[in-house]
């Protein structure tokens, strides 16, 4: 005799069978692309906004300026990305860039070799100690990397004696052309950026690294757990991170064929705001590459409309950057939150 055990106090919930098959809802769906491309639709309008009001904003001259001046803060938030995405942050990269050029101007006369290799060699060494300190000595990456700031500030100083030097690059040298030369009519600072982005977004999203990247920002209990070097990836990131902040500042060094003392300074807030505008979210395990590109080009042109009003100081820029960057965290904060409750 065969008993049927289906009782109908207990139906099968076919409805929410079809509901996890058919994968995460229409809402879900729109909150996860206004949180990763809301950014880029604000670039958009803000671009169309601009050129409709202002005649010099879509000369070629301007777009050019924009994208060189671009270029060198986008290289140092990319490697920021790397950071934010584990969880961390770095508030060295200011110092770091400026602490680049400088190395990169000195070294320009033994070569352009040098004038590359000895600031990526500094400023990689320091983020490199950054890791150490933070993954095994288990530091605060605010305390130590705020330490490497003030630590790369004096050795900049050291090597300038106290500030007074400038040291020149010779305009008619191959690393003066790295910065102020032109590739199909646009400047070469601006392709060496395109190319370490795609090489980033690549790295990123489509190597095993990357995964243990977003692992580590996720849970990094439950990534340890899984077999993920969690110590490793955390001194890669901040070593990425020093690289492309001394690399920025050799760039910027042979853009202006010298290496100024000066520049730098809030360079880690700004790189930091691009991130987080562009998509990557400050507790880590979510992020994206092209999202930085895109939040650095919102901030400069933001800047640029600045500028290009005339009448208004340039204290603005940091006013109105600074309330879209809290505007960006609500509503980053309000779409996660909706995210977990749909």
């Amino acid at each position: 005799m065969t008993i049927d055990t289906k009782s109908p106090a207990d139906p099968v919930d076919h409805t929410a069978q079809e509901e996890q098959a058919a994968g995460p809802s229409r809402p879900e769906r729109l909150s996860a692309l206004a949180q990763q491309h809301g950014a880029l639709v604000t670039l958009i309008v803000a671009v169309a906004a601009a050129s409709v009001g202002f005649d010099t904003f879509m000369t070629a001259d301007n777009m050019e300026n924009m994208a060189v001046s671009s270029a060198f803060l986008a290289v140092v938030a990319l490697g920021m990305t790397f950071v934010i995405v584990t969880g961390g942050i770095d508030l060295s990269v200011g110092s770091l860039f400026a602490l680049g050029g400088v190395l990169a101007a000195w070294g320009s006369r033994y070569g352009t070799a040098v004038a590359l290799l000895l600031p990526l060699a500094v400023c990689g060494l320091i983020g490199l100690v950054n890791g150490l300190l933070i993954a095994r000595a288990r530091l605060a990456p605010f305390i130590v990397t705020l330490a490497a700031m003030l630590a790369a500030r004096g050795i900049l100083l050291s090597v300038t004696d106290e500030g007074s030097r400038t040291y020149l690059v010779d305009k008619d040298s191959f690393f003066a052309t790295l910065g102020q030369g032109k590739v199909l009519g646009v400047g070469a600072p601006v392709w060496i950026t395109v190319a370490l982005f795609v090489v980033g977004a690549v790295v990123l999203r489509r190597t095993r690294f990357g995964q243990y990247v977003y692992a580590v920002g996720g849970n990094e209990d439950a990534a340890a757990l899984m077999g993920a070097p969690v110590a490793r990836t955390k001194i890669a990131v901040y070593t990425v991170s020093g690289l492309c902040a001394g690399l920025a500042g050799a760039l910027n060094a042979a853009w202006l064929v010298s290496g100024v003392t000066i520049l730098g300074s809030g360079m880690e807030l700004e790189a930091i705001s691009a991130v987080v505008i562009g998509g990557t979210l400050l507790t880590g395990g979510f992020g994206f590459i092209s999202g930085s590109l895109v939040g650095v080009l919102l901030l400069k042109v933001i800047q640029n409309v600045i500028n290009q009003i005339g009448s208004l100081d340039s204290a603005y820029q940091q006013v109105v950057s600074g309330a879209f960057l809290a505007v960006v965290v609500i509503a980053q904060t309000w779409l996660g939150r909706r995210r977990r409750v749909l």
